[in-house]
């Protein structure tokens, strides 16, 4: 496995990749990433530590959507078990579970840092389900703790953007492929930020082709309800999108398909 650098212009290469891949595979990819959601949501109603052993998985999961990626792009029909194919018994699930467990620990230090800033109200919202309210998103310190949050995920979507891919299909441990996907990051930063930008302009034409179809039904209020099927499309899409960074970035082995 060897680090590999490519220039700015491959972020937008690795965005269309993704769509082109969703596209062959709309429902599969699109019903994937539901999957994947409603996991992730069942999961973190388990009253107590729901929230943890939800972000335990969240490496695992990002692997099997990887896995169906990699099948999608083959032009075949990725199955539903393929979404916890890291989680099978066998010599890379404790490996996983670990990775989960320091992603875990990772996102629950940021969210503490969070609380030093408006005493645990984003924190609530996020991880406890407390309702928003107009008062509480609108208040100083509320925005200020989304905000630090914010600042605070870059450096560890970077620490663990690669990292599932390395530990389940290149048995990398867990706390080397930490290294080895920040390097890899930061290595590429110019195609990652434009990887980004592109992806922020596509959720940016999803909310303003929504504001307008509504306008157009001459119902403000059905912003919303057009928006979010619309966000979610682009969710899977960006989901899909991710295998292929990891492809340009690293001299690896393919992903395995089942």
């Amino acid at each position: 496995m060897l680090l590999q650098s490519v220039p700015a212009r491959q972020g937008l290469q690795w965005a269309m990749q993704g769509m082109r891949t969703f596209w062959k595979q709309p429902l599969a990819m699109s019903g994937l990433f539901f999957l994947f959601m409603a996991l992730v949501s069942l999961v973190s109603m388990v009253p107590v530590v729901g929230g943890a052993i939800a972000l335990v998985l969240m490496p695992a999961f990002t692997a099997g959507l990887m896995a169906a990626t990699q099948v999608a792009s083959e032009g075949r029909f990725p199955m539903p078990g393929t979404i916890w194919m890291a989680l099978r018994a066998g010599p890379r699930r404790p490996p996983m579970l670990q990775l989960g467990a320091l992603y875990a620990a990772g996102f629950l230090l940021l969210m503490a840092a969070s609380m030093l800033v408006d005493g645990g109200q984003f924190a609530s919202v996020y991880l406890g389900g407390q309702p928003i309210r107009p008062e509480l998103v609108q208040a100083d310190s509320f925005q200020t703790a989304l905000w630090v949050s914010m600042l605070l995920y870059a450096p560890l979507s970077m620490l663990f953007w690669h990292a599932p891919a390395l530990v389940f299909w290149q048995g990398v441990s867990p706390v080397k492929s930490l290294f080895f996907s920040w390097m890899a990051c930061w290595r590429n930063k110019g195609a990652f930020l434009v990887y980004v930008a592109v992806w922020a302009a596509v959720f940016g034409s999803a909310a303003l082709l929504a504001m307008l179809v509504a306008t157009l039904m001459g119902d403000a209020q059905m912003t919303l309800s057009i928006m979010m099927p619309l966000a979610l499309l682009v969710a899977a899409m960006f989901f899909t999108s991710m295998l292929f960074t990891v492809k340009d970035c690293f001299s690896v082995t393919e992903a395995p398909s089942n």
